[in-house]
């Protein structure tokens, strides 16, 4: 079984009717029929199973299991990263393998290739991407996602979206990627937070030419039933081997920014992305202090066995913003500016070379959030096009 997320609601305890689109097997099943597919998928991709005696959602089986069940010709399977069943640190290399549970042939997207190559798409006649996001723009799944409708429309393939919800769908805010910053961290100009579902956002880089030289993918959808962006959607399942919980994913939009800099998010413990903190900051102003040590989901935490000084989050209320106050605060109560962004990957992660100068030049929340308006009201009109939910 996949890693279910420690004290998580039940996955329809704030939208009862949800059904997320690989429950929807009447619909799609009927295209995968009499066809050689193929499966981008992880440890969330799941079907959902009503327990007779409540009627809430309490099993579920893997997609790949199901398909395979229902006689469908599930040829091979692509893991993005952390791998097909969820287990590898952020940032490690997934291996090609076989997944020991179906005897299916895995391919990694998150190795030598990023983007699937012809041969791994040799013979298929379609490709279904099931993966649940937490709409963020540094969570690598919707750069998977984009690299493999890429290939697809090179290879005239089609692809199907099963649509998922996104827990941070309430609210679009941060800065916006700036093109010369592409990375695997962010391929389009999109803001840090960007309010939509995976299978939205799939349909936008159709409709806007984002793939390589304007091509489309052949894409169908399989929406969501009894969905809003105002849902709160609480994930059964760990989207990453980092986000244990509500909370983590909530404040994933804030502290992720911390993975650019050396400031430890969490990681080697049991509280990832719900506190921060480095030997270096300031012990007399921070006295809340923890140590991360190697665990399932950090083999090698960013200062391993050391006293870390910060702060403990894992209280803090709910967001709808990307806040910028924790982030600001250990800058300016650092012992060591010198080694705080002392990475390349704070602007990959920020989408933008100028956060990292607007911290360093002392500016305030408020006067850095009114340098992103601009980019998210233009954001916001291209976005209205593709929504497909309220």
């Amino acid at each position: 079984m996949p890693a279910e997320i420690p004290g998580a609601a039940r996955v329809d305890s704030t939208a009862q009717n949800l059904k997320v689109g690989a429950n929807r097997t009447e619909v799609y099943f009927p295209l995968l029929r009499d066809k050689k597919v193929g499966l981008v998928a992880n440890q969330t991709s799941v079907i959902f199973r009503k327990d007779e005696g409540s009627g809430e959602k309490t099993s579920y089986t893997h997609l790949a299991d199901s398909l395979l069940s229902a006689g469908i010709n599930l040829v091979r399977v692509f893991a993005p990263e952390h791998g097909f069943r969820g287990t590898a640190d952020a940032g490690e290399e997934v291996k090609d393998g076989v997944d020991k549970r179906s005897g299916l042939p895995v391919i990694s997207l998150y190795g030598e290739n990023r983007k699937p190559s012809r041969s791994h798409l040799e013979g298929l006649d379609l490709v279904v991407f099931d993966i649940q996001d937490v709409g963020v723009r540094f969570y690598t799944y919707i750069a998977t996602l984009q690299l493999v409708m890429e290939a697809c429309a090179e290879a005239g393939i089609p692809v199907i979206v099963l649509d998922r919800p996104n827990p941070n769908g309430q609210y679009v805010d941060g800065p916006t990627m700036e093109p010369h910053l592409k990375s695997f961290l962010g391929m389009t100009p999109i803001p840090l937070v960007y309010g939509m579902t995976i299978g939205e956002y799939a349909t936008m880089v159709n409709g806007e030419g984002w793939l390589e030289g304007g091509k489309k993918a052949d894409l169908t959808v399989i929406p969501l039933e009894d969905y809003t962006h105002e849902a709160e959607y609480s994930l059964p399942i760990r989207p990453s081997p980092n986000l244990p919980n509500d909370k983590a994913v909530n404040l994933y939009p804030s502290l992720g920014l911390f993975e650019g800099t050396d400031i430890n998010a969490g990681r080697g413990t049991e509280y990832q992305f719900q506190r921060y903190g480095a030997p270096y900051l300031n012990r007399e102003y921070f006295t809340f202090s923890y140590t991360p040590v190697p665990n399932p989901g950090a083999k090698n935490p960013k200062h391993k066995e050391a006293t870390c000084y910060g702060e403990d989050l894992s209280s803090a209320p709910v967001l709808r913003k990307v806040s910028l106050e924790w982030l600001i605060r250990a800058y300016k109560h650092c012992d060591r500016k010198d080694l705080f962004f002392n990475t390349s990957g704070f602007s990959k992660h920020a989408g933008t070379d100028k956060l990292q100068k607007q911290i360093e030049e002392g500016l305030g929340e408020e006067e850095i959030r009114e340098t992103w308006e601009a980019d998210l009201e233009a954001f916001s009109g291209i976005r209205k096009k593709y929504l497909l939910y309220p």
